[in-house]
C-alpha cells in the first residue's frame, strides 16, 4: 500500500487545522484564480475538488516577461505545504533571495490566490534589484500519495560515480538541494478528537516522506516543529532552552565544578495529540540523522508567530477556524466576533494576563532560510533543534493594545477564568539560533500588529469589492 492510499477513507471534509495538507490527489494548476478560489468564496471547512492523478504542474512564464533560467540543470529548495501561513511566507523569502523553489499544496487548507500574490511580489522585488525571476514551480498533491514519488523522480538525474572500490556505478543526483516540511495537522484542540488523523498525517506521513528522500539522496531536511514539545517545562517560568528536550543523551561540563554531567532525553507534560506527534516526529529524525551521517536535519520549533507581509498580499487566512491570539482579534475588531476571552487575569505577570513569545511571520521565514545552510554541529550529529522567538515575552494585553494602536478601534474583552493545562509565561530563548545559524529577530510586535491590520483592511476592502460586483450583477 502507497502512502495515502487509506486516506480515501477519511472524511470529505479536511480537519480544520491543517497546516497545508490532507487530499490524496494530484492535479495541475493555472497561475490565475478563479472566484471560487477566493478566500471571500470559499467554505472555511470546504477544499476544493482535485482532479485524478496526473502529471501536469504550473511552470508559468515570469512574470517579468523574460524567460526563465535555463543554463545546466537548477536547483530547487522543495517546500512542502508552501501557500499556508508560514510556508507561504517562507517562500516569498526564498525567492526574494534568489532560490528556484518548488511548491507542494492540496490547498485545502489555503487559497490559489495566493501562488498569484507570491509571483506579483517576487516579480516587483527582482524588477527592484535588477534580478532574474527564480523558477516558481507549483504541484498541487497529498504529500503522503503515490504522486509524491514520482514528483521527486522527475527532479532526479541519474549519474555515474565511482564506488570505494574504484569501479563505476549509477546513482541518483537530485535537483532538490533542500526539503522544508509544513505539511503537519496543528490544532491542539482538534488533535483530541481526531487523534489518529493527527497521528497518520503528522507521524506516518513524515516517515514515508523520509524513506522517498532518502531513496533519491536528498538529505537536507527542515522540520517545522513546535514549542508545544517542550510540555511542562514551560512552567518554570524561564526562558526555554533547546536542551530542555532533546532526543539522545547529551554531555556537558559543569562550569563551577568541571564535572562531566550526561542530560538524558525526557518529555514531560505533553498534554495533547499534537503536541505528542511534534515530539515524535522530532525523535524519529534524531534518529535518522544519527543512523546516516549524510542526513543534515533542523527542527524549528515555532513559538508565536505573527504578522504579514508588510505588502497585505500575504497574511494569515486559513479556511478553517481561527484559534490563535492575533486571528482571533482581528474578528472581533471586524465585527466577526462579539468579544474576546481573556483566559486568566491573575497571573504573576506585569498585568495578570498570561505572557506569550510572539514573533513576526517573516522573521520565522528567514530562520528556515539560515536553517538551510546549517552543516551539522561540532558534536557530529545531523540533528539540531532551534527555537524560533523573539526572546521577550508579551501579555495578552499588551497584545491586544498592539493591535487596538494599528487599527485605532477599540477590542471588548471578557474576562474569564485560567483554562486546564494553561501556562503563565512561555518564552524562548534564542542563543541558540543567534550563535549557530546567525539568525535573530528583526520585527517588533508593534510591526506585527501593524503589518497584520493591513492585511486585513486590504483583505475586507475586496470582499467588499466582491459583494458590489456580485449585486450589480444580480440587478
Amino acid at each position: 500500500m502507497w502512502p495515502g492510499d487509506s486516506i480515501d477513507n477519511l472524511p470529505v471534509q479536511p480537519p480544520s487545522g491543517l497546516d497545508d495538507m490532507d487530499n490524496d490527489h494530484y492535479a495541475d494548476s493555472v497561475s490565475s484564480s478563479s472566484p471560487s478560489d477566493s478566500p471571500a468564496a470559499s467554505s472555511p471547512l470546504t477544499s476544493p475538488d482535485l482532479s485524478e492523478d496526473g502529471f501536469d504542474i504550473d511552470r508559468s512564464p515570469s512574470p517579468l516577461g523574460g524567460r526563465e533560467q535555463e543554463a545546466g540543470s537548477p536547483k530547487f529548495t522543495l517546500v512542502i505545504g508552501g501557500l499556508g501561513y508560514i510556508g507561504s511566507h517562507t517562500v516569498l523569502e526564498l525567492l526574494r533571495e534568489g532560490h528556484n523553489v518548488i511548491i507542494v499544496d492540496n490547498l485545502s487548507n489555503s487559497y490559489q490566490t495566493i501562488l498569484d500574490s507570491i509571483k506579483t511580489l517576487t516579480a516587483k522585488h527582482c524588477k527592484a534589484n535588477g534580478r532574474r525571476m527564480p523558477l516558481i514551480h507549483f504541484h498541487r498533491l497529498d504529500y503522503r500519495s503515490r504522486s509524491m514519488r514520482f514528483l521527486i523522480e522527475s527532479y532526479t538525474d541519474l549519474v555515474m560515480s565511482i564506488d570505494g572500490s574504484g569501479r563505476q556505478r549509477m546513482t541518483y543526483q537530485s535537483r532538490i538541494e533542500g526539503v522544508i516540511h509544513f505539511a503537519a495537522y496543528k490544532s491542539v484542540e482538534e488533535s483530541i478528537r481526531r487523534p489518529l488523523q493527527y497521528y497518520q498525517n503528522n507521524v506516518c506521513g513524515l516517515v514515508s516522506l523520509l524513506q522517498q528522500l532518502d531513496k533519491y539522496n536528498i538529505h537536507n531536511f527542515i522540520f517545522s516543529s513546535s514549542a508545544t514539545v517542550y510540555g511542562s517545562k514551560a512552567n518554570t517560568g524561564e526562558p526555554l532552552r533547546e536542551s530542555d528536550l532533546i532526543h539522545h543523551a547529551e554531555e556537558r561540563v559543569d562550569e563551577s565544578t568541571g564535572e562531566r554531567i550526561v542530560t538524558q532525553p525526557s518529555a514531560v507534560g505533553l498534554s495533547c495529540p499534537y503536541a505528542r506527534t511534534k515530539y515524535f516526529s522530532e525523535a524519529i529524525l534524531a534518529d535518522v540523522a544519527a543512523a546516516n551521517p549524510a542526513w543534515r536535519i533542523v527542527a524549528l520549533r515555532y513559538f508565536n508567530p505573527v504578522g504579514c507581509d508588510p505588502s497585505g498580499l500575504l497574511g494569515e487566512n486559513p479556511r478553517g477556524e481561527a484559534t490563535n491570539l492575533y486571528p482571533v482579534l482581528t474578528q472581533v475588531l471586524t465585527g466577526q466576533r462579539e468579544r474576546l476571552n481573556v483566559f486568566g487575569t491573575d497571573w504573576a505577570t506585569r498585568d495578570g494576563t498570561a505572557v506569550r513569545d510572539y514573533i513576526h511571520v517573516l522573521d520565522v521565514a528567514r530562520g528556515h532560510i539560515s536553517a538551510l545552510g546549517w552543516n551539522g554541529d561540532r558534536g557530529g550529529t545531523g540533528f539540531r533543534a532551534f527555537n524560533l522567538g523573539s526572546g521577550t515575552g508579551t501579555t495578552v494585553l499588551e497584545a491586544v493594545r498592539s493591535l487596538e494602536a494599528a487599527s485605532k478601534r477599540t477590542v471588548s474583552l471578557d474576562w474569564a477564568g485560567r483554562r486546564p493545562g494553561d501556562v503563565g509565561v512561555c518564552v524562548a530563548s534564542t542563543e541558540r539560533a543567534s550563535k549557530e545559524l546567525g539568525w535573530s529577530p528583526r520585527e517588533s510586535v508593534a510591526q506585527c500588529a501593524s503589518d497584520l491590520w493591513n492585511f486585513v483592511e486590504r483583505t475586507l476592502g475586496l470582499q467588499q469589492q466582491q459583494q458590489q460586483q456580485q449585486q450589480s450583477v444580480k440587478v
